[in-house]
C-alpha cells in the first residue's frame, strides 16, 4: 500500500504525467489480420499477394499510403479507392481474428494507471478501428483513441497529438511518446515531446537509429523505468 501511495505522489509531483502511444506494432501486434485483410483485396483485384514480412515494411502512414505500395500501380490503378474500400470492410470484420496486445502490455498500461499516468492512443489507422481495439482491449486503462479521418491530419504531423492532450487536459512538457517506427519518432519531434522506440513492433532498433531513436524499451516492463528516469 504505501508503495502505492509513494509512486503515485510521485507520479504527481514531477515533470511527465501523459503518456501518448501508437497502436499497431506498439501496443498491439495487429500484423496477421492486416496482411489478411490487405491479401483478401489484393486477390479481389487479381494482383500478387503479400508476406507478412512485406506488409510489415509497408504499414506505419495509413491504409492509402499502404496500398500505394500494396498495389502494383499504386494510386495510378483506376480502382484505388474501391480496393481500398474492400480492404476496408475485410478488417472491419476480421480485425481482432489474429490480433492480441503484445506481452506485458496490459500489465503496463494497469501499472501505469494505477501511477497516476494518464494515458492515450494515437494512429494513422483510420478512426473507427482505432476507437473499437482501444475499448475492445485495454478499456478501462485507456479512454482518449485518436485515429487517422478527414478532420485531422495523419501522423507524423502533430495534429493526432495534441488533439490528445487537449482530450487529457495535458501540455507538452507533461507528455512522453511511445512508438515502434521512424514516423513515430518525428510525430514525436513535431509534437515536441520525447520518444521512447520499443523495439518489439515492426522496426527493428538499428532502423529506428538510423531515422533518430534514442530511447529504446525492449520489453514492455522496460518504460515505467525509462518513464523514472526521464523525471
Amino acid at each position: 500500500m504505501w508503495e502505492f501511495i509513494t509512486r503515485r505522489y510521485y507520479i504527481m509531483t514531477h515533470k511527465i504525467d501523459t503518456v501518448i502511444f501508437d497502436l499497431d506494432g506498439t501496443l498491439l501486434n495487429t500484423l496477421t489480420d492486416l496482411t489478411n485483410s490487405v491479401n483478401y483485396a489484393m486477390e479481389q483485384y487479381h494482383f500478387p499477394t503479400h508476406s507478412e514480412d512485406a506488409v510489415r515494411r509497408m504499414v506505419g502512414n495509413g491504409i492509402y499510403v499502404l496500398f500505394e505500395q500494396a498495389i502494383p500501380d499504386g494510386r495510378n490503378f483506376p480502382e484505388y479507392d474501391a480496393c481500398v474500400k474492400t480492404f476496408q470492410e475485410h478488417y472491419e470484420a476480421h480485425k481482432k481474428d489474429f490480433t492480441r496486445p503484445f506481452p506485458g502490455i496490459l500489465e503496463l498500461l494497469k501499472q501505469l494507471s494505477q501511477d497516476g499516468y494518464k494515458l492515450a492512443i494515437v494512429s494513422n489507422k483510420f478512426d473507427q478501428a482505432v476507437k473499437e481495439l482501444c475499448k475492445d482491449f485495454f478499456t478501462p486503462y485507456i479512454t482518449t483513441a485518436i485515429g487517422e479521418s478527414q478532420s485531422i491530419a495523419r501522423k507524423p504531423a502533430p495534429d493526432t497529438v495534441f488533439e490528445a492532450m487537449k482530450e487529457l487536459g495535458s501540455t507538452p512538457d507533461t507528455c512522453i511518446y511511445v512508438g515502434d517506427s521512424d514516423v513515430d519518432i518525428a510525430t514525436a519531434k513535431n509534437s515536441g515531446i520525447p520518444c521512447i522506440s520499443v523495439t518489439w513492433g515492426f522496426r527493428d532498433q538499428d532502423f529506428l537509429i538510423q531515422h533518430g531513436g534514442t530511447h529504446f524499451a525492449h520489453h514492455a516492463d522496460d518504460i515505467p523505468t525509462l518513464l523514472t528516469n526521464w523525471n
